[in-house]
């Protein structure tokens, strides 16, 4: 499994950029990917962060409930998505 956090309740003006910034400081990220609205292109609010190591992604974890742009992120290991056959 890889070292994955879902990060929810985003302000909807959050950029991947930002995302990697954020998160550069709990250790090297490999991959931030906001998710968006397939038609529109905005925003959903929550995004998937990828670091290197379980312990970058332990400290991310720790930082749930922190506030970004006055709202408070929830910060969750990321489940698999179950398949449907």
């Amino acid at each position: 499994m890889e070292n994955k956090v879902y990060v929810g309740n985003l302000p909807y003006s959050t950029t991947e950029e930002e995302l990697q910034e954020l998160f550069s400081s709990c250790g090297e990220v490999e991959r931030a990917q906001l998710i968006t609205d397939r038609d529109t292109g905005r925003s959903k609010g929550f995004a998937f962060v990828t670091f290197a190591t379980k312990e970058a992604l332990d400290s991310a974890l720790e930082r749930n409930g922190e506030e970004l742009s006055g709202r408070a992120l929830r910060i969750n290991k990321a489940q698999e998505k179950q398949r449907r056959f």
